[in-house]
């Protein structure tokens, strides 16, 4: 799309306001809302917010800021009436010199992208993301209570949350996603939905808009939609499985019939990257002190750094489909993160992978939960990081994947997530209650 269609379409459509969407560092989904007056202005790049506000982006004597929307973002809110109508377009954001701003994530992607460009690549990505839908007190504050005691794969009338499963799929697909699969989780309350894989900058405004979409269609049903990594102790976490895969000149790169596997060279290379990185990525695909209370073993997140063509238990599964559907299925990654970066992240990780021709060890077929850790030692199988401290200071020593986030954003990650994990320190958990206020 262009400038004239969107402005065609809003007009059709009766739209009277537009959101300009993008996300801070952390990946928290902000806007500055406009009149349909304002349209044309905004799509010629001229309207201007105030970066101070936002934490990260520049400092209150450099406030000025351009937002520079995307056409090809531009969707209209279902769950608005027609007349006066909400539409929205996702931005990249601008220094006011016309440069790109080096603290946008989005822009951080699409540098990243250009690299994989460079070298002959495209990076398709298929999220799946899982969500709890939890009950509202009398005030309207969240609660964990959850809305059913259904299990996996479960159906109605035990999965109560259905209804609200059924009207975010609806709403999806009229905001322009194909949706390949719904269904509850393993946990009370546990939801997961599908969306078909796309080139990686639109799979990662997909993300942003899909939480978005999700909470607030829960809200409609008195439901309170969170995608925190692990919010009840005991049970399931939630995460968000991310399926990579490289195109070469409109074929897939990772498929190659002469292996054993039907995987080629780049492939293995590309899961040797990840693997080399993981643990520094970790800081930006788990970013939060909670991401680390779901990446332990007992619950069927991936805690070891391995790789299989068939088990589930390791960090990197290669799915049974082959062909156009060739792909790496990175399983650590949780639904807090910032999913521009998260993307950049692992797709520098499988580049440096196939530019240094990184091979993987040999895949691991059992199941890994099961392994002493004598065997796991025999094997040289590692593990992910066990707390958000450990996974920055695996980023502060790894040059490549701090070069994919760019200074700007890793010194300020860095402040925010030193800051973030001691005022978890300090804190006094009910854990510590429980566990002491009689025994001393």
């Amino acid at each position: 799309m262009n400038k004239n269609d969107v402005i065609a379409e809003a007009r059709e459509k009766g739209v009277k306001f537009i959101r300009l969407q993008f996300t801070d560092l952390l990946g928290v989904m902000k806007n500055v809302a406009i009149t349909i007056d304002q349209l044309e202005k905004a799509l010629d790049n001229e309207l201007m917010f105030d970066g101070s506000s936002i934490y990260g982006f520049t400092r209150i004597e450099e406030s000025d800021m351009y937002l520079r929307p995307d056409p090809n973002t531009f969707v209209v809110f279902p769950w608005r009436p027609r007349e006066g109508g909400v539409a929205r377009l996702m931005c990249d954001i601008y220094n006011p010199d016309g440069t790109p701003f080096d603290g946008c994530p989005r822009v951080i992607l699409k540098r990243t992208l250009a690299k994989a460009a460079e070298m002959g690549y495209t990076m398709q990505v298929g999220p799946e993301l899982e969500f709890f839908l939890f009950r509202l007190d009398e005030d309207g504050v969240p609660t964990l209570t959850t809305h059913d005691n259904a299990g996996y794969f479960d159906l109605s009338p035990v999965d109560l949350g259905e209804q609200a499963r059924r009207e975010i799929v609806l709403t999806l697909e009229q905001m322009g996603f194909e949706i390949e699969a719904s269904h509850h989780e393993v946990a009370p309350g546990q939801h997961e939905i599908d969306f078909k894989y796309s080139d990686a900058l639109d799979t990662a405004d997909k993300i942003v808009t899909f939480k978005f979409v999700v909470r607030t269609i829960a809200q409609r049903h008195g439901l309170h939609a969170t995608f925190m990594p692990k919010p009840v102790f005991g049970i399931n976490g939630s995460g968000m499985h991310t399926n990579q895969s490289l195109f070469k000149d409109d074929a897939n790169a990772f498929y190659d019939t002469a292996d054993p596997m039907q995987l080629s060279k780049e492939a293995y290379y590309y899961i040797g990257g990840l693997l080399k990185h993981a643990r520094a990525i970790a800081a930006v695909t788990n970013p939060t002190v909670n991401s680390y209370k779901r990446l332990v073993p007992g619950y069927e997140a991936p805690v070891y750094m391995a790789w299989s063509g068939r088990n589930r238990s390791p960090l990197i599964r290669i799915p049974a489909k082959r062909g156009a559907s060739t792909r790496v299925e990175l399983r650590n990654p949780d639904p807090s993160c910032n999913p521009y970066l998260a993307l950049a992240a692992c797709l520098t990780a499988g580049l440096d992978g196939i530019a240094n021709k990184i091979d993987p060890p040999p895949a691991c077929d059992r199941n890994i939960y099961h392994m002493t850790e004598s065997e796991l030692s025999e094997l040289g199988i590692g593990s992910l990081p066990g707390s958000l401290q450990e996974a920055y200071a695996e980023l502060a020593k790894n040059e490549v994947i701090k070069g994919a986030l760019g200074t700007h954003i890793y010194e300020k990650l860095a402040e925010a997530k030193a800051k973030e994990y001691d005022s978890y320190r300090v804190r006094v958990h009910q854990w510590e209650i429980d566990q002491y206020l009689t025994m001393f």
